[in-house]
């Protein structure tokens, strides 16, 4: 399966999206910090990144372990940066 691209910002809000839908998170109306993703070498999966050290996580490992497999499986860090150096693009 190909991977769809995302930059830093994007994954990190829909981790943190896909985390705050989790059930026993909007139960518990806990906050859970989400940390910018880490580019890494592709493993052996083809992902590109990875994740480490959420705030306020504790208890919650699991249901954040599913939704990061989730999106390493599916989204992959965009690398290239286009700037051409004009803002106007022209």
């Amino acid at each position: 399966m190909i991977r769809k691209m995302l930059n830093a910002s994007q994954l990190q809000q829909e981790v943190n999206r896909r985390i705050h839908r989790l059930q026993e998170i909007v139960d518990d109306g806990v906050k859970i910090t989400v940390p910018r993703p880490k580019l890494q070498e592709p493993d052996k999966t083809g992902c590109n990144w990875s994740m480490t050290h959420f705030g306020n996580a504790l208890g919650f490992e699991r249901g954040i372990d599913s939704v990061l497999k989730a999106m390493r499986a599916e989204y992959n860090l965009k690398t290239e940066v286009n700037d051409s150096g004009n803002p106007f693009g022209d």
